[in-house]
């Protein structure tokens, strides 16, 4: 499904499903939080850490399939798949952008 999303959003998506990890950078703020399995990664360099650590776990490639609007949250409902147990699942990624950039991330 081919989705309008933000640019960073867009690039998000597009760094999490390749190999160039510091494409993240570009799309948060400076003090940027994303929210992810119990944990909370803060700033550039955390995140993407996460990110990679992530990577270097699981092979995984996640497809946006619908989008709605929560107040300032706008959340992407996507497809992920990949050498994890249960999948494929659907996960919400609800983000609040800041300036075009993204200010916060949760993914539940």
């Amino acid at each position: 499904m081919n989705l309008q999303l933000a640019e960073s959003i867009g690039t998000y998506f597009v760094a999490c499903n390749g190999t160039d990890t510091t494409r993240i950078t570009d799309c948060f703020t400076q003090d940027a939080l994303v929210f992810d399995e119990g944990n909370t990664h803060w700033g550039h360099g955390t995140i993407q850490s996460w990110l990679q650590e992530a990577r270097k776990k699981f092979e995984y490639y996640i497809e946006p399939i619908s989008t709605f609007q929560e107040g300032e949250y706008l959340t992407v409902v996507a497809k992920v798949t990949g050498n994890f147990p249960s999948s494929p699942i659907q996960l919400r990624h609800s983000f609040q952008l800041r300036s075009g950039k993204i200010q916060s991330l949760e993914i539940n």
